[in-house]
């Protein structure tokens, strides 16, 4: 899409300190309604030169949290600079560092006539913490990256959910306003020229819904949001027969089908399994990239892709060893083939994009479900509706208690539900009473701004999406768990006390 079919006015940055997450729907569809390719008119790679690829992203987070000094919503990384004596609190330097620190790598290794590629996923609740600390400094870097016309296609930015939320137990008509939450406010920042290039979606703690009607309604609200692919772990996929993934470095296609036997699909990437941290902080997926040759796909044969998520500051080893193995790598492969011949690295969506310039597109990806709906259906039968649906899933667990829908994320180790009813009752309870409100308030305008432009409703909403913060279901019971509590009493006043019965 061109800037001139863009629309002329920008949406601003802030406003009355809060960041920009509702009010220009309308704006957004216009930046995303293009189905041109993005970085195929751009790429300097072509596949036939190609023996293997790899692709890396870094996920970049930190929570708002009710514990500022008065009590006010600050970002967990300036109560990390403000308390450097607790905890690990001490890294707030490095941190920030690491959130900025791509817009030095990559304009350096560009100069040094290397082709770097890396995927960025920054939630919207570390994004307003930048913004509301100051740091200038750091979005401008990152501005760079998002903007300037001499970084594509080195730099692909993922969207993702505004307050990382995990998706699997989040209400469904919350997913929505997460996943558009996001793209306000990184248009809001960035501008609606940059938002048109971000295609492919990376979920918050890698989390994928298996339950059949949510798994669809998250697939399909993010085709209906102007996604082209989601990013999914490895073990929270199967394919349709039951089985593990055989081929998980070729892109698949993800078909999801709800208890009314509705489908919605969607292009996947496979992080493969493995120690994410060490593994991208030390380039791993490059060296695993050099052990693959050109596999099977449709009529064709392609170069495999490695693909490899990991938090882009958390670690020692993430802050300390990524700078020189990331640097050296593209130093290497300059050496060896220009960065453009035998193993090269992409971006998610220059890698879709070569392969459907080549003509092979989602019809010939290899087909895949979320975990654990094999058996379901098997269970299920010929029978359809929620209710048989639920019949079969208790059936399954009562003969497994393994068996679960709660999803899979990037590890199996936890469950983002039981245990926290002190957080998840509040989240349910504070949904619904939002969408109670809007829906009432929507059925009597009041002739001021548009609803989703008010103060009062952003306000709610930003609330109402905090809430649902991964880290209140984290880091176990005590503090994060109370500061879950207190946003939710904050969140459920502004619904009482700033809307009109």
């Amino acid at each position: 899409m061109t800037s001139a079919t863009l629309p002329s006015t920008p949406i601003p940055p802030l406003q009355d300190g809060l960041p920009i997450l509702s009010g220009w729907d309308a704006d957004l569809d216009a930046a995303l309604a293009s189905d041109a390719p993005i970085f195929l008119p751009r790429t300097n790679l072509a596949l036939d030169q190609v023996s293997a690829g790899f692709a890396i992203a870094l996920h970049m987070h930190q929570p708002t949290i009710p514990a500022g000094a008065k009590g006010e919503l600050i970002n967990h990384l300036q109560y990390m600079f403000e308390h450097p004596y607790e905890g690990d609190n001490h890294n707030a330097g490095p941190f920030a560092y690491c959130y900025a620190r791509l817009g030095d790598f990559i304009p350096e290794l560009v100069n040094q006539g290397c082709n770097p590629r890396v995927m960025l996923d920054y939630s919207g609740t570390l994004l307003w913490g930048l913004q509301h600390m100051g740091r200038q400094d750091i979005l401008e870097k990152l501005r760079r990256l998002a903007c300037d016309p001499a970084y594509q296609p080195y730099v692909e930015w993922l969207g993702t959910c505004w307050g990382h939320a995990v998706v699997p137990s989040t209400p469904i008509p919350d997913l929505k306003l997460h996943i558009r939450a996001w793209q306000h406010h990184f248009a809001a920042i960035f501008g609606l020229e940059a938002l048109s290039r971000v295609r492919g979606f990376s979920p918050p703690e890698m989390h994928l819904p298996n339950h059949p009607d949510v798994l669809y309604a998250f697939v399909k609200t993010l085709k209906d949001c102007g996604y082209r692919w989601l990013l999914v772990q490895e073990h929270t996929i199967e394919t349709p027969e039951g089985h593990g993934i055989a081929q998980p470095h070729l892109p698949h296609r993800l078909v999801a089908r709800n208890a009314q036997g509705e489908t919605a699909e969607i292009t996947v990437l496979i992080k493969t399994q493995g120690s994410d941290t060490k593994l991208v902080a030390q380039m791993q997926p490059y060296w695993e990239a050099k052990t693959l040759r050109p596999q099977p796909l449709g009529a064709a044969t392609v170069p495999p892709l490695v693909t490899q998520i990991s938090d882009g500051e958390n670690g020692g080893v993430m802050m300390n060893e990524f700078p020189s193995a990331f640097m050296r790598s593209w130093h290497e492969m300059r050496d060896q083939g220009g960065g453009r011949r035998g193993v090269v690295a992409f971006n998610g969506t220059e890698y879709l994009e070569l392969l459907a310039a080549s003509g092979l597109g989602p019809e010939q990806f290899p087909v895949c479900q979320a975990v654990g709906q094999h058996r379901l259906w098997q269970k299920m039968g010929d029978q359809t509706g929620t209710e048989a649906m639920a019949a079969a899933i208790q059936a399954l667990h009562a003969e497994d208690n393994r068996f679960s829908m709660e999803g899979g994320s990037w590890t199996n180790d936890r469950s983002w539900v039981q245990g926290y009813e002190n957080v998840m009752g509040p989240m349910e309870r504070l949904s619904a009473q939002f969408h109670r409100t809007m829906a009432r308030q929507a059925s009597a305008p009041d002739g001021n701004d548009p609803l989703e432009r008010q103060y009062r409703y952003r306000n709610a909403l930003l609330h109402h999406l905090l809430l649902q913060t991964s880290c209140f279901r984290y880091w176990g019971q005590g503090a994060w768990t109370q500061y879950a509590e207190e946003i939710y009493q904050r969140g459920q006043a502004i619904l009482t006390h700033n809307f009109s019965l």
